[in-house]
């Protein structure tokens, strides 16, 4: 009997696909004559949704998305080519699978998270997925995290959020869901200090964690 709930963030927690990302903010930029940002200042904002990017890296709002379009063009050409699992990925999923009901909590589309992870064999393990347009408010925002739950059966344990930045955690919070932060993603150990107190280096030790609760 399974009686815990595990949801899963996606980029940074069980995928890379860091290339896919970086080469499709350049096509975007580029294809609007602009300068392209320096690779360490997009990846500091990978997590958020695309439109939060582009205005972060100094998009007009009323440019926004048509940056997103030209993004989401050349992505959705190259995404299943350069996205890989992280170390221990697989593993992770399948032993938690063996005592939890699993799910997906992205900011990814849904429409490319899950053809990712049938490509890479793993959406079977998963009951449930969601993605930047399932809700209204994307992490931190709890809204992700409870319309997950509400498509899954109650459990009598624990529910947990696995991520790598402070966005799963307090999503998670707010949620009023446990949490475990990621080093192998795109936060600091100093970053996630401030807002979990479970930090590992992968999916899988924080999947061992959660089985020993």
């Amino acid at each position: 009997m399974k009686n815990k709930i595990i949801l899963f963030d996606l980029d940074g927690t069980l995928i890379d696909s860091t290339e896919a990302i970086l080469e499709s903010f350049s096509v975007a930029f580029q294809a609007f004559g602009d300068e392209v940002p320096n690779d360490e200042l997009i990846k500091a904002e990978i997590g958020h949704p695309l439109d939060v990017m582009f205005s972060t890296l100094g998009v007009k709002e009323n440019q926004v998305w048509e940056y997103v379009n030209a993004y989401k063009m050349h992505y959705r050409k190259i995404f299943l080519s350069k996205t890989i699992l992280l170390p221990n990925a697989r593993e992770a999923v399948k032993l938690a699978s063996r005592y939890a009901i699993l799910g997906v909590v992205t900011t990814k589309t849904a429409k490319y998270s899950i053809e990712l992870l049938e490509n890479m064999q793993l959406m079977e393990y998963f009951e449930v997925l969601i993605g930047r347009e399932d809700v209204m408010y994307p992490k931190p925002h709890p809204e992700p995290i409870q319309k997950a739950l509400a498509k899954l059966p109650k459990v009598t344990k624990e529910v947990w959020m696995i991520g790598d930045t402070c966005m799963d955690m307090l999503s998670a919070s707010s949620a009023n869901v446990y949490s475990v932060g990621l080093t192998c993603g795109y936060s600091t150990m100093e970053s996630l200090k401030k807002c979990t107190d479970n930090i590992y280096q992968d999916a899988f030790e924080a999947v061992q964690f959660i089985a020993k609760r």
